[in-house]
């Protein structure tokens, strides 16, 4: 049987990148969080986590990574439970589906606000590849979903542009042969968009990390193990924007698109709660959009001044 205090423990660690701040988070000690991963890597007899020197930084083995998607829906089931047994009576139930490739904290932010706001109605959040959640909503599984997708392709509540960029880490040169990428499973669009890419150039290319989190890609990309393509707003610090060269250039970008369940009944509170729901994600999404753009635009304008 997995502990899921022992899964907790590996998903924290696995987003922040690091044990140190792992540790923080579950407030325990540091060594008492590495002993807790090296008793689940016992436990499932696979190596989850690659150190570094340190033993401070952590990046997730392809069984860590396999792992920790399902810690993530074993411990929101657990959480779940939790709160329909704490909570008395009947509620509504909305069912919301996100991008696995979307900023987690980002979107756990923008949630908690609504949650809190509505104590009387239950948000079921799952997360998944857009196209499983496209069946998924197809299907009458979930009421509402965010989809990563083609610009344009389809009806939306609300839709907001993606720019797609090649990113790498600062220091990052790559070696005579095939070019390392670091790529989301098959399915993804920013996969799609890389590997046309490298047809179009002709470049040969190895998968270097793959991963289903979009913070897993971002610390393989921060630890120089290869490039990828991330939209701008998930650019790190650490990370360093390609400019423009063959087989590097700009891709067409993606939408962010939020869909309704072609099901889902109209009419009555269940109405209510989802207008209420889409209002709230296409504000804090929309005024997030906002601020990046004006984040881009003064990183522009400070270049443009220092050249």
């Amino acid at each position: 049987m997995l502990d899921l205090d022992l899964l907790k423990t590996l998903v924290c660690v696995v987003e922040e990148g690091s044990f140190t701040r792992g540790a923080e988070r579950v407030h325990r000690t540091q060594s008492t969080v590495s002993q807790q991963i090296l008793r689940l890597e016992e436990r499932v007899g696979r190596p989850l986590l690659q150190r570094d020197r340190s033993g401070k930084q952590a990046l997730p083995t392809p069984h860590g990574e396999l792992l920790t998607h399902y810690a993530r829906r074993l411990l929101a089931i657990a959480q779940e439970a939790q709160e329909a047994l704490a909570l008395p009576g009947a509620q509504a139930v909305l069912r919301l589906g996100v991008p696995e490739d979307f900023d987690a904290q980002r979107m756990s932010a923008m949630l908690a606000g609504f949650a809190q706001a509505q104590p009387g109605l239950r948000l079921d959040t799952v997360s998944g590849m857009s196209s499983e959640l496209q069946r998924r909503l197809a299907a009458g599984e979930l009421d509402m979903a965010l989809l990563k997708r083609e610009p344009g392709s389809g009806e939306a509540l609300a839709r907001w542009p993606e720019q797609l960029v090649w990113v790498a880490a600062p220091g990052f040169v790559p070696a005579e042969g095939p070019l390392p990428l670091v790529l989301f499973p098959p399915g993804c669009l920013y996969r799609l968009r890389v590997l046309r890419a490298m047809d179009r150039a002709g470049r040969p290319w190895r998968q270097a990390f793959g991963s289903h989190s979009l913070t897993g890609i971002q610390a393989a990309v921060a630890a120089g193990l290869g490039v990828s393509l991330l939209p701008t707003t998930a650019v790190l610090p650490s990370h360093r924007v390609l400019p423009p060269a063959p087989g590097f250039e700009r891709p067409p970008g993606t939408e962010l698109a939020l869909v309704r369940g072609s099901a889902v009944a109209r009419g009555g509170s269940m109405e209510r709660h989802l207008q209420s729901l889409a209002d709230h994600l296409v504000a804090q999404l929309g005024a997030q959009a906002g601020q990046a753009s004006e984040s881009r635009a003064g990183r522009w304008a400070a270049r443009r001044h220092s050249v």
